[in-house]
């Protein structure tokens, strides 16, 4: 039988001493095993490449399970630029950084008798409702001052917070152990689709009744995001690492149809998609729909479809065998500290978008009624440019 394009299948009996990444290559041949294998092969051999900005979007109870502890290494390694995550991952973040205790436990407990011992159950996670009360005080305490009293996009609130919590840590000698504080330092901005929908949004709306002044920026989390996509796409590639799905997942992709429909501006679509997932695709919800389904929408780019991977996964299983491999594999990339560049991205888009107004032009994808063409969109400048060491050749007159 001919070789279908992947390679045959060899045992190769599996020593004592293998590293992740021997074990990655030689052994994770097929199911979703395979699958593991093919985004370790391409977050290392593609999407790492210094010309890819980086999305990285949470969902789900991870950081209780201590996530952290793969995410924090590849934000210090520049290998994630910007991030969206659920509000409750960044709260549970914080208990970490303030030195509180959560522990593992069986799934099985009784939760009536954990009710009465005022203590909460994530799964298998455990932890005293006094770490709920703690970090809630410290927000409270945190959001009152000065510099909060302001309306702001989520990645500023959360570069404030981590910027408290990174001296918290520093202070105790458990420097890296939270997310916050690691975005803080290498200016990774995180933002949150649902501000609200968490315990952080739940102290901002209780200290509005008390006359606070600190607001959700929704409009500005848009726009940032978008102008941080548009940016990469103008100078290199784009890449998503999704964990789980729901609202972080399509917040990271509606960034293209923003910019191709809303904003009316000639893009393709995210070069690289990469998801680790339990949703199914065929109930029709967002957390299970596939990279080619993204594809119609405009969220990916269909002449790098190819480079798109869905493992169907636990996250806590498949992510820290991404991360290890990753970091085996890539030398650290430079910092693009898209935080500090976020007031000048911005401009730029506005700019762009305010010409495209001005001369009363859209995309093509943006032009109601627009006839489709056999060969799509015209391509964006990034996927006009040939590959790095492709030989370029003169055309003769």
């Amino acid at each position: 039988m001919k070789d279908h394009g992947k390679g045959k299948i060899r045992i190769r009996p599996l020593r004592p001493n293998s590293r992740i990444c021997d074990l990655v290559d030689s052994h994770f041949n097929a199911y979703n095993a395979a699958r593991l294998r093919e985004i370790c092969h391409l977050m290392t051999r593609k999407v790492m490449r210094p010309e890819v900005t980086v999305g990285l979007s949470l969902s789900g109870a991870l950081t209780p399970a201590g996530i952290a502890s793969t995410i924090v290494p590849l934000i210090e390694g520049g290998f994630i630029d910007y991030m969206v995550s659920t509000g409750a991952n960044l709260y549970h973040d914080l208990h970490y950084g303030l030195g509180f205790d959560l522990h593992r436990a069986s799934p099985f407990l009784d939760d009536v008798d954990l009710f009465r011992k005022r203590l909460i159950r994530i799964y298998d996670i455990v932890f005293d409702l006094d770490v709920l009360l703690k970090s809630d005080s410290f927000l409270y305490t945190l959001i009152d001052q000065p510099e909060f009293q302001a309306k702001m996009s989520t990645s500023e609130l959360h570069h404030r917070i981590g910027r408290y919590v990174d001296a918290i840590e520093r202070k105790a000698g458990r420097r890296g152990s939270t997310i916050l504080g690691a975005a803080y330092r290498c200016s990774v901005p995180i933002f949150t689709s649902s501000p609200g929908d968490s315990t952080i949004g739940m102290n901002v709306a209780a200290r509005a009744l008390a006359g606070n002044l600190l607001e959700f920026d929704v409009s500005r989390d848009v726009n940032e995001s978008t102008s941080i996509v548009y940016d990469a796409k103008r100078r290199g590639l784009s890449a998503v690492v999704i964990l789980g799905g729901g609202s972080p997942k399509n917040f990271l992709l509606q960034t293209e149809p923003q910019i191709q429909e809303v904003f009316g501006l000639d893009i393709t679509g995210h070069d690289y998609f990469v998801q680790i997932t339990d949703a199914r695709p065929d109930t029709g919800g967002l957390s299970g729909a596939t990279p080619s389904e993204a594809v119609s929408w405009g969220k990916v780019n269909p002449d790098t479809l190819p480079d798109s991977v869905v493992c169907y996964a636990d996250t806590t299983i498949a992510f820290p065998i991404v991360a290890s491999y990753i970091l085996g594999r890539c030398r650290p990339r430079r910092l693009r500290r898209l935080y500090a560049r976020r007031d000048a991205l911005l401009e730029r888009l506005t700019a762009a978008y305010l010409k495209r107004l001005r001369q009363g032009k859209r995309s093509r994808r943006g032009t109601i009624g627009l006839r489709a063409s056999a060969k799509g969109s015209p391509p964006s400048r990034s996927s006009r440019r040939p590959p790095r060491g492709a030989r370029r050749t003169r055309r003769r007159s």
